[in-house]
């Protein structure tokens, strides 16, 4: 880098040297407010050797020390704090140290970061900007490397509007005025590499506006944090070495709608605590021994977490995102999550994690004002804010906003091997008006309601990352009817593989709400969902939002006394498992618990001590063993072919039946539902074919704390025609139980 004319030397001393350097650009640097400090500071070659300048606010004296050679001391310019030396006899950059002497017989001995070329390319720089970068993630951040024979930590910002941004740290006090950072062009993005930086070190941005203002944030792209209350970013380096390699290759060849899902939905810091140590959160890799035992005990295919991007208030479960790069410091490392996550793998269970773009809070470290400006949120309130979450909302037609939240979608799925994504409040990124009153929002360019930019995005994202992970899962919480959310983008949909079906949430759960004698008024509740089945590729969820903010757990949902609820809530979920979608259950729905869910306590693993609790968690069990293994429960889960009913209509009794089938093996179950609470012998169901019919599951079995009524195992056709079927079954149906029969072979 050539030193322009007018900053040749004007005056010398043996290699002691002052130069002169523009009014204005020395203003900026001292100011902090230069784009380029890099064009000041650090090594120049000139016609007369090489001038080294340093800028060290409140150094005594410092030294310039070069292998192999004497130290030399460099000049005190006028202006504090900046240091220069002349070194006559050099023509190019050369490696140098400096020793600082500070008050007090302080010395330090340092690299500079100003001789460093910048670690990202033009290409990348232009990459990001056109949400084209396939890793992201491995240019902006902080990255622990060796650059030009250095070791160190480069970090990258976006902050296109800062006029001025430094890193600080532990490593320099946490003093802006000695790590500034370049801007990289007109791309936005300030950019420095820290020699002799090492992982762990806590960070942050210090950003000067345009305004005149100052802030300091956290890397939006930090891979790991303090631990909340705390805010700072921390620098990390994985040597994590994934021991999954077999459950990834079945992985790529899996079609996840063909094949089981039963997702046990959970809170890492509530599932299960250490009440000797403070009541404390179960870290990553205790969870890895205790959660993997369970849950392959119990038997679902899939856990789902709630959102473990870092995040500052816990009372928002993740929702309220910071992190999105870096998983929540409060259960341990970054690596000590993909421990857990391997381990889940090892063990055949799949990882899907709950991700949140449509807002993100206002907390003033986080992303929100980022460089002084409305940077990853609109400008305008009408779009940019959240009045009932008091949250941001993403500025989605912002080319770096989306490679940014790209990145961390593709991020989650590549370097922690997740299975599947979650995309929260999907509805709220569809809908401009979404929880606005009329005067709260500006229509999109057609006059319309929808978010044209979110729907891009979307379907940008599923497109990106079905391409590179075919066999993960995408998921939509979508609440309303917007068409085609789990359907192809080349169909007009928006390219998800799962969409939640929330109608079939409220229904079912407004019908086991009510007393059995009322539910005849309340059967479409049970049927209505079959209007729209196919639509989409739907799966049934009893999540968390359900057993919070006085809605009650799901045993305390059920009406009837002690008994009555119990055997509510298993017939509930021999309906559940056996009708078409895939299933979400929320922890201590299996265990039965009795009060809502507190995300600061555990759950009441006490309750197994009684028979009923441990009657509903084998049931559980049992469910998921056989769904697992049962094809006609799973494998035309979105398709006509999988399902047909035997009887909807009889709201008089409280009964429905229905076939489940398996196109390509054949394969058939019968379900049939009594929820009423009384035994109905001799109740007559059509059946296919004739032949044994076995009694493969009855949710009013003693071994689930039932009455055990039913049908001693198995029931012999008839050739009595029945709902329209050849043949048909005298059954004897358990009050409030559902039974499976297995279809014989023809």
């Amino acid at each position: 880098m050539k030193v322009r004319e007018h900053e040749q030397p004007i005056a010398k001393s043996g290699d002691l040297t002052v130069s002169s350097i523009p009014s204005e650009e020395l203003k900026r640097l001292l100011a902090l407010r230069h784009h380029d400090p890099h064009s000041i500071l650090g090594a120049h070659p000139t016609d007369r050797g090489v001038i080294v300048r340093a800028y060290r606010p409140d150094a005594q004296k410092i030294s310039l020390l070069v292998d192999g050679e004497p130290p030399r001391e460099m000049l005190k310019r006028p202006e504090p704090g900046l240091f220069e030396i002349l070194v006559s006899d050099r023509r190019q950059v050369f490696p140098y140290q400096l020793r600082v002497h500070y008050h007090g017989d302080l010395v330090v001995t340092i690299r500079e970061p100003y001789p460093f070329p910048p670690t990202l390319g033009e290409l990348d720089l232009y990459l990001w900007a056109e949400q084209k970068h396939e890793r992201i993630w491995d240019k902006l951040g902080a990255h622990v490397r060796d650059h030009e024979g250095a070791q160190g930590t480069s970090f990258a910002v976006w902050a296109p509007n800062a006029d001025g941004v430094s890193v600080v740290g532990d490593f320099n006090s946490w003093d802006g005025r000695l790590d500034m950072m370049r801007m990289l062009g007109n791309s936005g993005v300030w950019e420095i590499f820290v020699p002799d930086l090492t992982a762990g070190t806590k960070y942050k941005y210090e950003i000067r506006t345009k305004a005149g203002g100052l802030t300091i944030k956290a890397d939006p792209f930090a891979f790991a944090t303090e631990c909340p209350p705390a805010t700072a970013s921390r620098v990390y380096h994985s040597d994590y070495s994934f021991d999954d390699a077999v459950w990834m290759s079945n992985r790529n060849s899996r079609d996840p709608l063909r094949s089981p899902a039963s997702v046990y939905e959970m809170h890492l810091g509530s599932w299960r605590r250490v009440p000797e140590e403070g009541n404390r959160p179960l870290t990553y890799r205790e969870l890895a021994a205790e959660l993997v035992e369970y849950l392959v005990d119990v038997g679902f295919t899939h856990v789902e977490f709630l959102p473990v991007m870092e995040h500052p208030f816990t009372g928002s479960w993740g929702y309220e995102t910071t992190g999105y790069y870096a998983p929540t410091a409060r259960y341990g490392s970054p690596d000590d999550f993909r421990y857990l996550i391997d381990r889940l793998h090892q063990n055949g269970i799949g990882v899907i994690l709950d991700w949140t773009p449509a807002h993100f809070p206002t907390d003033s470290f986080a992303l929100g004002r980022f460089d002084g400006t409305a940077l990853y949120e609109h400008a305008d309130p009408r779009q940019g804010f959240h009045p009932e979450w008091n949250t941001f909302i993403f500025n989605f037609g912002r080319n770096e906003v989306r490679s940014f939240l790209l990145g961390s979608a593709k991020y989650w799925l590549e370097e922690f091997h997740a299975d599947g994504i979650r995309v929260d409040a999907v509805s709220s990124m569809l809908y401009l008006d979404y929880g606005r009153k009329s005067s709260e929002w500006i229509p999109n360019i057609h006059g319309g309601n929808e978010n044209l930019e979110a729907i891009s995005f979307l379907k940008e994202m599923n497109l990106q990352i079905y391409a590179r992970q075919p066999g993960v899962m995408m998921v939509a919480e979508e609440s309303t009817s917007w068409p085609g959310v789990s359907r192809p983008v080349y169909v007009g949909g928006l390219g998800f593989g799962f969409k939640w079906d929330m109608g079939w949430m409220h229904d079912t759960l407004d019908y086991f709400d009510k007393e059995p004698i009322y539910r005849r008024f309340h059967h479409r509740d049970l049927t209505f969902g079959f209007v729209y089945a196919w639509f989409e590729n739907f799966m049934l969820p009893l999540s968390h939002d359900e057993v919070v903010y006085g809605k009650r757990s799901l045993l305390d949902k059920m009406p009837g006394d002690r008994w009555q609820k119990f055997a509510n809530l298993r017939s509930l979920f021999g309906y559940m498992w056996a009708r078409p979608g895939k299933k979400i259950l929320f922890m201590g729905g299996e265990i039965g618990q009795w009060r809502e869910w507190n995300h600061d306590a555990s759950l009441d693993w006490n309750l197994l001590d009684e028979f009923d609790h441990r009657g509903l968690q084998n049931l559980i069990r049992d469910l998921n063993r056989i769904y697992r293994a049962e094809p006609a429960l799973w494998e035309a889960d979105h398709q006509p072919s999988g399902f047909q009913w035997i009887d909807a209509n009889n709201s008089d009794e409280n009964v429905i039946a229905f076939m489940r089938i398996g196109p390509s093996s054949g394969r058939k179950v019968i379900c049939v539902c009594n929820f009423a609470p009384v035994v109905r012998a001799g109740y007559r169901v059509g059946v296919p074919t004739p032949g044994v019919y076995r009694e493969i599951l009855n949710s009013d079995s003693t071994l689930y704390g039932g009455s055990n009524q039913g049908n001693a195992g198995a029931v012999t056709a008839e050739k009595i025609p029945w709902h329209a079927l050849p043949h048909s079954l005298s059954l004897r149906l358990p009050p409030l139980g559902t039974v499976w029969f297995e279809v014989p072979a023809p």
